[in-house]
């Protein structure tokens, strides 16, 4: 997968993590939920362009780093939305694989980009 497709792939999973999001109750918890997930989702999207713009390797392996830690925290705050049954296992299991398998792509993509030279 290239830089271009990850790029669209990324605003895509914050494109839809923001429509669950807004889906989840209008609670406080849900309120809660909804805002911690729509700014970790887009952060990862908005991360990742910034990787793309990078000037040095320090400064990609920091921001990809970034992407990482959003796109966990991302898949954590889906899977409590799954423990907590405050939607359909149904509805949300497609996007928390989808942020599982964008944080592996990541970490593997920091660990090639630090063992080059």
């Amino acid at each position: 997968m290239d830089a271009k497709e990850l790029k669209k792939r990324t605003k895509e999973f914050a494109h839809r993590s923001v429509k669950l999001a807004i889906t989840l109750p209008k609670t406080e918890f849900g309120t809660h939920i909804r805002k911690q997930l729509i700014r970790c989702a887009t952060s990862v999207a908005a991360n990742y362009r910034a990787t793309l713009l990078a000037q040095t390797k320090a400064a990609f392996i920091s921001k990809i780093s970034i992407v990482i830690e959003e796109s966990d925290e991302s898949e954590f705050w889906l899977e409590f939305v799954m423990d907590e049954n405050l939607m359909h296992k149904k509805r949300v299991l497609p996007l928390f694989n989808e942020a599982h398998e964008l944080t592996s792509i990541f970490i593997t993509t920091r660990k090639t980009a630090q063992k080059r030279k």
